[in-house]
């Protein structure tokens, strides 16, 4: 939801992102919307949407573990986090799911096959982990597949 009370939907078979303003049956797309692929302007298995104060979106790419931000008006996305494929390094992730971004544009994101929060300040090449990252269990320092 934006804070102009839009609602902002995920349509998985058409690989977009749609915004619908109070009063709209129909929405518009916002992000993708060019079918599924690697191409700056398409989406790969978006999970997760969070909408920031300038209209930006920025969504959880489960195919390719990248977060892309689209901002208002761009037909192009931009990476985030991530899209250097799976793994357990700093610059990579496994089946990402929720994301949070602050008003300094940090991106906080649950990897959820590492079992971790990991935070990626605006700019940043890498991550870093705030949560976990300490394998699957039950003990004060680790996660069970955070979403």
């Amino acid at each position: 939801m934006g804070e102009d009370g839009s609602l902002y939907v995920i349509d998985n078979e058409n690989y977009e992102v749609r915004r619908y303003r109070r009063g709209e049956s129909e929405g518009t797309v916002v992000a993708g919307g060019n079918g599924i692929g690697h191409d700056p302007s398409q989406l790969f298995e978006p999970q997760y949407i969070f909408v920031d104060r300038d209209h930006s979106v920025y969504i959880s790419e489960h195919g390719q573990q990248r977060v892309s931000k689209w901002v208002e008006g761009a037909k192009e996305r931009i990476i985030v986090a991530g899209g250097n494929g799976k793994g357990t390094d700093l610059t990579r992730m496994v089946y990402i799911e929720g994301i949070v971004v602050d008003r300094f544009g940090t991106v906080y994101v649950a990897d959820r096959g590492n079992n971790r929060i990991m935070r990626w300040p605006k700019g940043a090449t890498q991550g870093s982990i705030i949560v976990g990252g300490n394998g699957l269990g039950q003990e004060p320092n680790q996660l069970n597949m955070p979403f």
